[in-house]
């Protein structure tokens, strides 16, 4: 039977831990590795109604791109919502995996579905780990059918993540060849955007300054919502656990939502 530890193994293969940013936490974060699994649920972050899904599914493992926990904790009481949800699943007995900057990296991670979902092609890192890998790395560069604009790229986006809008800066005409991929919050990857030569960038969200300087240095930005840019991807992860561990029941939480809503 497969065990917690096959499972973080896994996860370690198809997203390196190498590739995760120094300031991350990744990996095996809570439970027994030798612990024999069946249900696993993946989500984008963990929150009072997916570890309620969790907990009243009886997962066994919650595979969710955004660590819990984060940053190190001094105490763990229900005071606060963060150790509070840490408190409730390790009491249902519930392992926690993240792969997070490690899966925004990957050879077929986040930025690489990003770009198969808009249609472009011929990706390559943005920022290549040199150390580890040149083919892998942070953010991505992928290039725009023949012809596009930037009109053109928003309205993919649109269509591909059903969304009703989206926010963006730029001329909607200009012509779009080279397209930076950075999901999630990626505005700190426009000056290697600039330097790439690209013509636009796709990302979840950007500072109000960010925006201003991609207007002022004629770059075209997208922005998807953080959600958006990345939850599609956990519901593609489930599909990967599931079709490697046959014995594994996976499913993508179906109670998360983004917090975001427009009147």
């Amino acid at each position: 039977m497969t065990a917690v530890n096959d499972l973080s193994q896994f996860m370690n293969q198809f997203a390196p831990p190498q590739l995760a940013e120094d300031w991350d936490n990744v990996g095996l974060l809570v439970g027994d590795p030798d612990r024999p699994i069946q249900r696993v649920m993946t989500c984008l972050t963990i929150t009072p109604e997916s570890a309620d899904e969790a907990v009243q599914q009886q997962a066994d493992v919650i595979v969710t791109h955004h660590p819990l926990p984060f940053r190190p904790l001094k105490r763990l009481t229900t005071g606060q919502t963060g150790s509070r949800l840490l408190l409730q699943l390790i009491k249902a007995d519930v392992a926690i995996i993240s792969p997070h900057t490690a899966f925004d990296s990957a050879a077929t991670g986040i930025n690489y579905m990003l770009g198969e979902r808009l249609g472009l092609s011929e990706g390559r890192p943005l920022v290549p780990a040199m150390e580890f890998d040149e083919k892998l790395g942070a953010a991505r560069v992928a290039v725009a059918p023949a012809g596009s604009s930037l009109a053109n790229l928003i309205d993919t986006a649109k269509r591909q993540f059903a969304l009703e809008r989206v926010k963006y800066v730029g001329d909607p005409e200009q012509s779009v060849s080279q397209v930076a991929l950075a999901c999630g919050s990626g505005g700190s990857f426009l000056d290697k955007a600039l330097a790439a030569r690209c013509d636009a960038m796709v990302t979840g969200e950007a500072t109000f300054h960010t925006c201003l300087e991609a207007r002022a240095s004629g770059i075209g930005l997208v922005l998807l919502g953080h959600y958006a840019s990345e939850r599609f991807a956990v519901e593609q992860l489930a599909t990967v656990i599931g079709d490697a561990f046959a014995d594994l029941q996976v499913w993508a939480s179906r109670q998360e939502s983004d917090p975001l809503q427009y009147s």
